[in-house]
Order: C-alpha cells, then sequence, then structure tokens
C-alpha cells in the first residue's frame, strides 16, 4: 500500500519531500496551508470559507482567492479519506501541528489502521536551527532540515484507536470553543485572544521608533506557548496602528525594513 504524507504548511513539506527523495521514496506530501492555531474554527470542517475570509483579512491580499484554494484543500483532505493509502501525519511541539495532526485523526477516525504518526521534538534541531531553541520548546515540522526527518523516517509508527478516538474528540472540542487564539502547552490546548498577542507586541517594544522586525523577533520567541508566524505579527501591528495605539512607517507589507513608534503622545508625521 502507498504512503501519503501530511504536513501542516508548504515549508515542512518541501523538508520532507527532499528527505524522502534523498531516502529513495516516492511518498506523496500533502500540505495543509492552514495555521489552525489563529482565528475562527467552527464549522471549519463543514465549510472552509470563513478560514478563507479570516486569511484574507490577515494578509490584505485582494489579488489571492482565499476561497478557491480553501476549497481545494479541502477537496485534497477529502480525497485522502476517499483513498486507501497509508496516512503519516507529522507534527512537532506547535499547536498548529497538533490541531493538524487532530484534524486528520477526526476526518479518519473511520479508518483507524490507516493513520501513523511521526515527531519531531526540539532535540532533534541542529545546526542553525539548534540556536533557535525556544524556552517553551515549542517547535513545528518546518523548522527541521531534510537530513533530521529523513532519520525520522524511520520513526513513523501506527497511532492507536483509542488515541485517535481521544485526538478526534479533542479536534471537536477546540472547534466549537472557537477561540481567536490557540496555546499548546504541557500537552494542552488553551484559549487566547488576539488583545494578548497585541499585548506582547506592545510589551516587547521600546519608546520611540523601532525596528518592527526586532519586535516580532521577540514577540514570535516569547516563551507564552505560541509558535506565531510573523505574518500574523505584522497583521497585529496594522490594527493596533489603525486603532491609533502604535504608528507605523515603511511599508506595512514589508516587515523587515518597517518601523514602528509606540509613544502615543509623542508621535510625529511618517
Amino acid at each position: 500500500m502507498s504512503t501519503i504524507h501530511i504536513t501542516n504548511g508548504d515549508v515542512a513539506a518541501d523538508s520532507l519531500r527532499q528527505a524522502l527523495s534523498h531516502a529513495g521514496r516516492a511518498d506523496a506530501v500533502l500540505a495543509l496551508r492552514d495555521d489552525l492555531a489563529v482565528g475562527p474554527l467552527r464549522g471549519i470542517d463543514e465549510a472552509p470559507h470563513p478560514r478563507a475570509d479570516f486569511w484574507r483579512r490577515v494578509t490584505g491580499d485582494i489579488t489571492r482567492n482565499f476561497a478557491v484554494e480553501f476549497d481545494a484543500q479541502a477537496s485534497e483532505l477529502e480525497a485522502v479519506v476517499g483513498a486507501t493509502t497509508h496516512v503519516v501525519v507529522w507534527h512537532g511541539q506547535s499547536c498548529a501541528d497538533q490541531l493538524t495532526l487532530r484534524r486528520v485523526c477526526f476526518h479518519l477516525r473511520e479508518m483507524p489502521q490507516r493513520l501513523n504518526e511521526a515527531r519531531v521534538c526540539v532535540d532533534d534541531l541542529t545546526g542553525d536551527s539548534a540556536a533557535h531553541r525556544r524556552a517553551d520548546r515549542a517547535t513545528s515540522v518546518g523548522m527541521f532540515a531534510p537530513a533530521v526527518l529523513r532519520q525520522r523516517l524511520a520513526t513513523a509508527a501506527p497511532i492507536s484507536v483509542l488515541r485517535i478516538g481521544r485526538l478526534a474528540l479533542e479536534w471537536q472540542e477546540v472547534k466549537q470553543a472557537n477561540a481567536e487564539l490557540r496555546r499548546w502547552h504541557d500537552n494542552t490546548f488553551s484559549s487566547g485572544t488576539f488583545a494578548e498577542l497585541d499585548a506582547s507586541i506592545l510589551e516587547h517594544a521600546a519608546e520611540g521608533w523601532q525596528s518592527v522586525g526586532r519586535v516580532a523577533a521577540a514577540v514570535m520567541t516569547a516563551n507564552n506557548g505560541l509558535l506565531v508566524s510573523d505574518g500574523i505579527v505584522l497583521w497585529r501591528l496594522r490594527e493596533l496602528a489603525a486603532d491609533g495605539q502604535l504608528q507605523l512607517r515603511g511599508d506595512p507589507n514589508a516587515w523587515r525594513s518597517l518601523e514602528m513608534n509606540v509613544a502615543r503622545d509623542t508621535f510625529s508625521p511618517a
């Protein structure tokens, strides 16, 4: 029987494809391109368009047809369910990876014999990646080099029927909670709000004009159970600026060259 590997995101999928190629394997890889740790989840398995609307708002990209992209992803996942292939879900210790695992388990809960998992953890990080180890030990598969993933191929193992049922139930519970943000810490999900992320941004900002990149890096590596992307941080910066809580200057879509000012009483024109 053939095998399909499922990852959270394209970066992880590309790294895994290289690992499989170097191992002489032609297994298929499916990237589920949705950071499930942020935004509304209720109804995601029945109608993907609310998620499409959310990411359109986050990115501000009016040129992409998010509805078509999310419909295509739903069809790809449906095709996996309808096939007979073995499925290996790759995951690290991040909320998005763990929710991807639970979502796939929910969809394949009636076919537990097909389900397998491959795990990576912070101790597997090597080389330059090791310098980015977080205090909360959060990791995603996209952080690992192809050579590391190649070594982990042999560790893929079946998921027990009992565990599949529990993971599927947890997915339903998280969907029902429908929080703005979700954290993963000590093998437990907890809910959060965008206001908490905004507070973290302001907390890591110095007074006066400063590099957005420095603040974003501090927020993204903070020991808070969140493994947020630069895109989410940039979106929250734009929202804070629109709300008058900070000022931005530079290209609002290019955070590496963007600057911010949080001294509200001393704002000067950009």
